[in-house]
């Protein structure tokens, strides 16, 4: 029996992330489904779905996880809560000319800071100082950080003693940063999915570097503060009985709202646009065309 092809949506008109957890995730019969402890089956339209995020208790079967990539859905392990990220899967979009894009930008000092510059405009509303390099922009970047994390303490009436994080031991946190930790995970999550899909390295970044998910940063910390941080703090005013889940269902409302998905992917293309056209190779003077944007998989062979 042939089965159908996986519906494979447009990644800006995907739903953000789901969360799963305690079940077995399998493919029957070319969809694929979460079987709970009593075998109850319930379908997820993973072709509609930008990431999962994997929670502990979860099972998954290869055959899921090769659905998952033909359908370019992020597979993403997280602590209990989303409030931790283990691992990632790959999504590829068969293509080089954003990665090597991408990658002669990091390498390139001038092209680098010309990237950094523009995201400190996007995320400050202003132009930065010309005169400062890398390291002093971060170091202006961490004192008005500091300033709006105060702001919006003080706007949902909370006294702020600084971010206070131990990935160890997430209860050990205040409340306003256990909201905090939750939300960025959930933007971590669907940020990565954005970069994979467009064709983009979740590691090459510009401010943050070495890390497997530095570009993830760099890319999240642009909305961060007009898109998680307001709702964990407002979550965290409201008190809930169980700020984990309450925050996540939070973020994923918002994301929908403000079709997140939707303006990500054209961020990052005009991020890397400053510094210079997508290459095909790193050799001088090939320049590949641009591609449609509005579906990222459009020049995807997904035969097996």
């Amino acid at each position: 029996m042939t089965l159908p092809k996986p519906v494979r949506a447009p990644i800006k008109d995907r739903a953000s992330i789901l969360f799963v957890e305690r079940g077995q995730l399998d493919v029957i019969d070319g969809v694929l489904v979460l079987i709970d402890k009593l075998g109850v089956r319930m379908q997820l339209p993973i072709g509609a779905i930008a990431c999962l995020m994997l929670e502990p208790g979860t099972r998954v079967s290869h055959r899921a996880v090769q659905l998952a990539g033909q359908v370019g859905c992020l597979l993403v392990w997280v602590g209990e809560g989303g409030v931790r990220v283990y691992s990632a899967g790959l999504m590829s979009t068969h293509r080089a000319d954003r990665l090597l894009q991408q990658a002669r930008a990091a390498l390139d000092e001038p092209l680098r800071l010309a990237v950094v510059r523009k995201m400190y405009a996007l995320r400050f509303g202003q132009d930065v100082p010309p005169h400062m390099d890398v390291d002093q922009l971060r170091g202006l970047e961490g004192a008005r950080v500091k300033k709006m994390y105060v702001e919006l303490a003080d706007k949902a009436g909370f006294e702020w003693r600084g971010r206070s994080y131990d990935p160890s031991n997430h209860e050990a946190g205040d409340l306003p940063n256990r909201c905090l930790s939750v939300a960025n995970s959930c933007l971590y999550g669907l940020t990565h999915a954005a970069i994979l899909a467009a064709g983009y390295s979740p590691a090459i970044g510009f401010i943050h570097t070495g890390k497997p998910q530095s570009f993830v940063y760099d890319v999240a910390d642009i909305m961060k503060f007009d898109t998680v941080v307001p709702t964990a703090f407002r979550v965290a005013q409201s008190r809930p009985s169980n700020p984990e889940r309450a925050v996540r269902q939070a973020c994923r409302d918002s994301f929908r709202q403000s079709k997140l998905l939707d303006k990500i992917i054209p961020l990052i293309n005009d991020l890397l646009d400053t510094a210079g056209p997508r290459m095909t190779s790193l050799r001088e003077g090939e320049i590949a065309p641009y591609l449609p944007e509005d579906d990222p998989f459009a020049d995807v062979d997904h035969r097996d």
